[in-house]
């Protein structure tokens, strides 16, 4: 049969043919937008981890690029890791989980026992200090590191006090309101600590409380401990672990970088026992009106921001006022306070996904506990009925690596001898507001040996006893505390 070669027919063919083209060329495209919409599901859904890096490194690793500390914030490092400015062999000295299980689960139930409103804790053992205080009219953004003190997880700061300015490191807590540093002359006993202990005398600011000042009457809101009198005022403080302090109220120059705040009221502890390192105290940010929080509002409007590194062999940063938030498109929530507990943070919880997937939880799970929020706490606590849920739906997503037996509170654990990399489902923790806290890869899972690794969440034992963010489930995120706004903000990747 002769092809028809008059111009219609060419015209014809060349049409055909270029639709031919272009339903194939649509057709790829279209396989194509699924393919990669397919591949962003799945990473919406699942991490892949590489086991190595749960494993805390030997060397200091410097931040990454856009998440480099600003000169106006202050350093954070861990402890024990080979970043903190108290580890001068510069190698990581690594607790076991076991360890900071124990320690983390007694800061929990003194949270409990806390918001519970049952008597505070107090060791025998401080019944005796207390006979020995001092004598009423004796004359005696910051670099931070994560510390064992207060029951592990903990974080660490160096500021300053006196005039002269001496240096001191301290842990940073949100659920503490009180600052003290240990000072000489040590009138009970002060624990082994790598700085010089402050000498008060050394300073020309620093004077005591007197015993029938106004400031005097603030300790028992944020010690949970009535106070002692003589001529001058005396706190006592006791934390979860039977740690406690004992000691002068008294005021003096504080310096957080190159802010000075002169008058401010800490604690000057002459008997100190307990887990605290080498560290040499503990600055309190709480919301009682004693805590760094409100004695700085005057200049930072009660707004302050952190973010805790992936791993211990990193840093991240603290920082205050206008610095805060300054680095990240943070997403807030509602930032609500319980009139029978003020000094906590307090958020409300709304879901918790897993795999893309969101899980069914009756919100009364979640309104019958309340949630806190909290620097020292490191594996966050869910209600009952929330992390069963969670915990079933992790277990799912799991199913094809070996189970291990439980560890500690962690009962969802896997052997993954053999294996380098693992694929862990996505968990979205929600808050009010349509706050969404998607949980960094590095704080779903936690190395238990060199082959056992569980699930880095566990349930309270009881349905009221109230929920815990941890600061494992925090990490690589900036926390925006804006107190005087009434809003907490979470802006993702600020730190690694």
């Amino acid at each position: 049969m002769a092809f028809n070669s008059s111009p219609s027919s060419i015209f014809l063919l060349l049409s055909t043919v270029l639709c031919l083209v272009l339903i194939f060329g649509c057709t790829v495209m279209v396989e194509a937008y699924r393919f990669e919409e397919m591949t962003a599901n799945l990473q919406r859904q699942s991490h892949v981890i590489s086991l190595s890096s749960l494993m805390p490194a030997e060397v200091c690793s410097t931040p990454a690029q856009g998440s480099k500390i600003l000169s106006s914030q202050l350093q954070i490092a861990h402890k024990d890791g080979p970043c903190s400015s108290l580890n001068k062999e510069g190698k990581a000295k690594i607790p076991s989980l076991h360890q900071i299980l124990i320690e983390d689960q007694a800061r929990v139930k003194t949270i409990h026992s806390k918001i519970s409103d049952q008597d505070p804790i107090e060791p025998d053992e401080l019944q005796k200090k207390k006979r020995k205080a001092p004598a009423a009219d004796s004359t005696v953004k910051l670099p931070a590191n994560s510390g064992q003190s207060l029951g592990t997880g903990n974080f660490i700061v160096t500021i300053g006090l006196g005039k002269p300015k001496q240096d001191f490191t301290v842990v940073f807590d949100t659920g503490s309101d009180l600052t003290w540093i240990q000072c000489q002359p040590c009138a009970g006993q002060c624990y082994s600590q790598q700085d010089p202990i402050f000498n008060p005398s050394a300073s020309s600011t620093y004077s005591n409380i007197s015993c029938n000042s106004a400031t005097c009457a603030h300790l028992s809101s944020a010690t949970g401990n009535t106070r002692s009198c003589r001529t001058a005022c005396i706190y006592q403080i006791v934390y979860g672990d039977n740690s406690y302090s004992v000691g002068y109220f008294a005021t003096e120059t504080l310096t957080l970088s190159s802010d000075v705040f002169p008058k401010f009221e800490f604690g000057c502890g002459q008997n100190n026992q307990g887990l605290f390192g080498s560290a040499d105290g503990l600055l309190g940010l709480g919301r009682d009106q004693i805590s760094t929080v409100s004695q700085t509002s005057q200049k930072y409007g009660k707004r302050f921001s952190y973010c805790l590194p992936a791993t211990i062999s990193s840093t991240g940063f603290l920082a205050f006022g206008s610095q805060a938030g300054a680095s990240s498109s943070a997403q807030y929530t509602p930032l609500l306070t319980d009139s029978n507990n003020p000094s906590f943070y307090f958020l409300t919880m709304t879901g918790i996904s897993v795999g893309g997937k969101s899980l069914s939880i009756a919100q009364s799970v979640f309104t019958t506990s309340g949630t806190i929020i909290d620097s020292g706490t490191v594996i966050t606590r869910l209600p009952p009925a929330a992390y069963s849920a969670l915990r079933s739906a992790f277990r799912r997503a799991m199913s094809k690596y070996p189970s291990a037996p439980a560890y500690s509170i962690l009962d969802a654990c896997y052997n993954l001898a053999g294996y380098n990399t693992v694929s862990v489902p996505t968990i979205v923790l929600s808050f009010g507001g349509g706050t969404n806290l998607n949980v960094d890869q590095s704080g779903i899972l936690v190395q238990a040996s060199s082959t056992q690794y569980c699930l880095a969440f566990a349930g309270n034992s009881d349905s009221t006893d109230v929920a815990i963010l941890g600061n494992r489930q925090q990490q690589t995120f900036e926390v925006v505390y804006n107190v005087a706004g009434g809003k907490l903000g979470f802006g993702a990747r600020a730190c690694k």
